[in-house]
C-alpha cells in the first residue's frame, strides 16, 4: 500500500465525498539516495494507473516524509501493494532508502475543508 510521492508543491488532493481509505506512509529516510528519485516518478505514474487511486499528498523535510494516499476501498490499496513493480520498490526502500517507516490505514468517515484566494 505505500506509495511515495515527492513534490516541490504538491496540492491537496481532490477526494470524493466520504467513505474511503487514506493510507498514510510515515518514513525516516536514510543517507543513500541513489535510484530513489527514478523510482519515485516511475511508482507516480504507476499508481495514477490503479484502479481505485483518488490522489495523494506527500511532504519532506528530507529526514522524516509522509504520504497520504486516497483509495476508494481498501481492497484497491491491497491490490497497489500486490503489484510487482511496487513490490520491488518497497524491497529497494527497506534495502537502501528507509531507516524507518510506519504505514497507517484509515477510514475516511468526514471530509471538509476551505478554499481561500489570499495568502
Amino acid at each position: 500500500m505505500v506509495v511515495v510521492l515527492r513534490s516541490a508543491v504538491m496540492p491537496i488532493a481532490p477526494t470524493p465525498e466520504p467513505p474511503y481509505v487514506a493510507v498514510i506512509f510515515t518514513t525516516e529516510r536514510s543517507d543513500d539516495n541513489e535510484g530513489y528519485d527514478a523510482t519515485d516518478e516511475s511508482m507516480r505514474a504507476l499508481v495514477e494507473e490503479q484502479p481505485g487511486f483518488l490522489g495523494a499528498e506527500s511532504s519532506s523535510n528530507g529526514a522524516t516524509g509522509l504520504t497520504v494516499s486516497y483509495w476508494a476501498s481498501e481492497e484497491d490499496a491491497k491490490a497497489w501493494k500486490a503489484v510487482a513493480a511496487h513490490r520491488a520498490a518497497q524491497e529497494l526502500g527497506r534495502q537502501k532508502w528507509y531507516r524507518a517507516y510506519r504505514l497507517r490505514i484509515a477510514h475516511v468517515d468526514r471530509d471538509y475543508g476551505f478554499e481561500g484566494t489570499g495568502g
